[in-house]
């Protein structure tokens, strides 16, 4: 996606015990790393958002929690399936919009209205057929899990000639 500002990021869904060398990979092949482990920063997910309503918090209740009961040095990321939530995320002061599994027209939405208030990262269907269009609706970074959990390996053989 060199025609775009757009980063490519990996995602921490990597074979067990082979994390660093999945990670490193693809940072040498032009990508860039996500999070390491759960410790790099505070993800709010689908499960925690869905829990945390039925107490009768809003987005923006959850992120400002969240704020409150974390360090200043942690980021703090949201997923949010809808440009509505998407908005409400970033006027609460989060650090990362994820866009969920949006398609391109409602991500372009969402990124009108976060406004630059947040990063906008895409997640969840993309793959080679849609990036350029998922590239193309501002995000800023885009995060694929296949960049290591469906990397194809390699055949590499070593044949001894006597």
């Amino acid at each position: 996606m060199k025609e775009t500002p757009v980063k490519i990021l990996d995602t921490r869904k990597t074979l067990p015990g082979l994390r660093i060398l999945e990670k490193y990979a693809v940072s040498a092949g032009g990508g860039t790393n996500h999070r390491l482990n759960l410790g790099d920063m505070v993800l709010i997910k689908d499960n925690h958002i869905a829990i945390l309503r039925r107490q009768g918090l809003g987005i923006g209740d959850i992120v400002r929690k969240a704020r409150d009961k974390t360090s200043r040095h942690f980021k703090i990321e949201i997923e949010t399936t809808c440009a509505g939530d998407a908005r409400e995320a970033a006027l609460a002061g989060v650090d990362v919009v994820m866009l969920d599994n949006m398609s391109p027209d409602e991500m372009r939405q969402a990124v009108v209205l976060i406004d630059h208030k947040a990063i906008v990262e895409a997640s969840g269907g993309v793959n080679l057929d849609n990036i350029r269009a998922v590239a193309e609706t501002g995000v800023d970074w885009i995060s694929v899990g296949a960049l290591t959990h469906s990397a194809r390996a390699l055949d590499i053989s070593l044949e001894l000639i006597a």
